[in-house]
């Protein structure tokens, strides 16, 4: 995922009625943000023979229909392959499209990651918060889009959501000023910001802490977060365990990463993160660290409200 930017440059969202997915003909690696955003672009297809694949050899072929891309968006693969089980290795791509369905799948992902419950709370944590934004703020028809896949020689846990909504900057703007797709992606990377209200702190149902929460299980793991909507891309890139002690900044423009919103327009969002499962710290504690910086900074921004000057 550090690599992302050139693939998400090469995206180009002017044909709305047709997809053209091409890959490497001697290899492929995609990250489970990729086979999202690209089974969530395919289910925006009506006509399926206007979905057409370039360059796709054996490998790469046999690799998509493993992790399920010509099923999810109705694609006839041609090919018939013995499905051997993924257990430990990736879950395939996965429509959810209510609260329901996020359960089941949270229940039945959890044992084929083959993780220590202690590993499995961030993991379910992340697809939980994720999937649930898609369904309050997106508007989508079709859900979220989920997919992720485990490298045993890193140890990591990669995981991709993505949907076809409204975007983060229409969500947003429903509240607070935001003029650019960037300036939207880090307002709701902010504590106590969301669209839902006006208010510091956000509703009782919308506290406006998701996103900072999983920025924050990524920060102090040392991972990845990439957050993709309109033209903005924030990425957090990784520090080092040797060099850097971990601060949880309310303010995610203050953490090592690249922000950008020159992007093709990504008409909904997307969001991929890393979680290396040898690193995680005792959950709960992580969650009171997290929660611990959310408290302060709502409280600083609303002593620094009562603070500015008022006309009566």
């Amino acid at each position: 995922m550090g690599n992302i930017d050139p693939f998400l440059r090469s995206f180009s969202p002017e044909q709305k009625d047709s997809l053209h997915i091409t890959s490497n003909a001697k290899w492929i690696s995609v990250h489970p943000i990729v086979l999202s955003m690209v089974a969530s672009l395919g289910l925006s297809i009506q006509d399926k023979s206007k979905i057409i694949f370039e360059h796709l050899e054996a490998k790469s072929k046999h690799y998509l229909e493993r992790m399920g891309l010509f099923k999810s968006i109705g694609v006839d693969s041609g090919m018939s392959i013995i499905s051997h089980e993924p257990s430990g290795r990736f879950i395939p791509l996965t429509r959810i499209t209510s609260s329901d369905e996020l359960s089941r799948f949270i229940a039945e992902m959890v044992p084929l990651l083959h993780a220590t419950p202690e590993q499995a709370e961030p993991i379910k944590y992340v697809l939980s918060e994720l999937v649930s934004n898609v369904f309050e703020h997106s508007m989508s028809s079709s859900g979220a889009v989920v997919c992720a896949q485990f490298y045993e020689k890193t140890r990591r846990i990669s995981i991709g959501v993505a949907d076809s909504g409204v975007g983060i900057r229409k969500t947003i703007t429903a509240s607070h000023s935001a003029q650019l797709d960037i300036d939207a992606i880090n307002l709701a990377l902010t504590p106590g910001i969301t669209g839902a209200t006006e208010k510091i702190g956000g509703t009782e149902l919308n506290a406006g802490a998701g996103l900072f929460f999983i920025k924050s299980i990524a920060k102090v793991n040392r991972d990845f977060l990439v957050i993709y909507s309109g033209k903005g891309m924030y990425k957090l890139l990784k520090t080092d365990l040797r060099k850097e002690k971990v601060k949880l900044n309310s303010d995610p423009s203050l953490d090592k990463s690249s922000s950008k919103n020159d992007f093709p327009y990504w008409q909904g969002t997307a969001v991929g993160i890393d979680i290396s499962i040898e690193r995680n710290q005792d959950f709960d504690h992580l969650l009171d660290l997290i929660y611990e910086a959310y408290q302060k900074e709502i409280q600083e921004r609303k002593k620094a409200k009562f603070r500015k000057a008022q006309f009566i």
